[in-house]
């Protein structure tokens, strides 16, 4: 990735040349061996961190005069603070493990910086001039560093590292989730699914892909799709925007071990109380905690009116609220929701609650009440849940 990087811009490209040890880590520019000062006049060793504005595959350009730094403040000869150097204490979450963010600093010249070459040379300037004074110190090691490419997208995930959220998805480092269909609702959650950065998604779907299912799943249709199995259609729409989606083209039966082996959490999605009725069983068997997800629409009034359904079932509490039957277990003869009416910002509602409760239960989201289950109501746009179950 830094080679792909250097030959197409020209300012990192200089670094290099120069003789800083650069690297990129989580779509930031990262200098190793920055020599300093501390406040004992030692000579200590610290690493500049800087923002990236990621333009497309080869191609970045500075974000902002500020830096992030790997080290404690650096001090001048007389081993008081450098000035002139605003930020603070702050911490930022990076793939690489000897790197230790541990503050900012800010220090913009009249003119801004051209580039990050004028960026990085101002600031080591700045950190290491009494180190050099002092010890004779270099900055320029000629270091090369290995890459660590350990993601699971195929592009570089720019959002986690502009919203410095690094740390909050690492919760999903060892996550593999299952999307036992692939409907409205499933085909939402997946691609929500698909953007965050869990190790292995599984979804199953037996199901052929139509006119209907196109105005209820997102993106959008190309004609040589319609008449495939939904599992074909989803596997070549995602796996090329990362690694680890594996779609398969059957269902979960009350005996489908083998199929959820090692999955650490499932979407249930399905609209058949019956096929609920052995996927939990099996679920709750092999101790996968889960989210089933449903619809109950009406036209008693004319327009449609109804709920959207969210229901989680921990490993500890799976029973006791199947003993709440709070989850239709049985078929409905009468459910709107069969006669295929297009309603793509339901599905789509109904995946954003059970994405945004999963996010909850691994910790990237506050969670004040422990809801449990979640109604809304489409007539008032209300949303109440019941909570106390762990």
């Amino acid at each position: 990735m830094l080679s792909i990087l250097a030959n197409h811009n020209q300012d990192i490209n200089r670094l290099i040349e120069k003789g800083y040890a650069v690297s990129i880590d989580s779509n930031h520019l990262v200098v190793r061996d920055i020599p300093y000062l501390d406040n004992g006049k030692s000579l200590q060793s610290g690493s500049i961190v800087s923002k990236l504005i990621v333009i497309d595959d080869k191609h970045v350009k500075i974000d902002d005069h500020q830096i992030f730094f790997c080290g404690a403040h650096p001090c001048e000869l007389d081993g008081t603070p450098i000035r002139n150097l605003g930020g603070g204490l702050t911490t930022l979450t990076l793939s690489s493990k000897d790197l230790v963010v541990e503050r900012s600093f800010s220090n913009k010249p009249s003119n801004g910086f051209a580039d990050l070459f004028e960026k990085i040379e101002s600031y080591v300037n700045i950190i290491s001039g009494p180190a050099i004074n002092l010890y004779n110190a270099n900055p320029l090691t000629f270091q090369t560093i290995e890459e660590n490419n350990e993601s699971v997208f195929k592009y570089r995930d720019t959002l986690t590292s502009r919203a410095e959220i690094g740390d909050l998805s690492l919760k999903f480092a060892e996550e593999t989730v299952a999307i036992i269909g692939l409907g409205g609702t499933g085909s939402y959650l997946l691609d929500f699914l698909v953007k965050t950065p869990v190790k292995e998604i599984r979804g199953f779907d037996f199901d052929w892909f139509h006119v209907h299912n196109a105005f209820r799943s997102p993106g959008k249709l190309e004609s040589d799709e319609l008449g495939k199995k939904k599992a074909e259609i989803y596997q070549s729409k995602y796996e090329g925007f990362r690694h680890g989606v594996k779609i398969y083209p059957k269902f979960i039966l009350s005996d489908s071990y083998s199929d959820l082996e090692g999955v650490t959490f499932a979407f249930v999605c399905v609209d058949k109380g019956s096929s609920r009725s052995g996927i939990f069983e099996l679920l709750m068997s092999m101790n996968i905690p889960f989210l089933d997800v449903g619809m109950g629409l009406d036209r008693d009034k004319g327009s449609i009116s109804g709920t959207l359904r969210t229901t989680y079932f921990s490993v500890e509490s799976s029973k006791d609220i199947m003993a709440e039957k709070l989850v239709p277990l049985t078929d409905l003869p009468d459910d709107i929701y069969k006669n295929n009416i297009q309603i793509s910002e339901l599905n789509a509602l109904n995946a954003c609650l059970a994405i945004i409760k999963y996010k909850q239960i691994q910790g990237f989201y506050a969670d004040d009440n422990t809801l449990y289950h979640l109604l809304f109501t489409i007539d008032s746009l209300n949303l109440v849940g019941e909570n106390g179950k762990n």
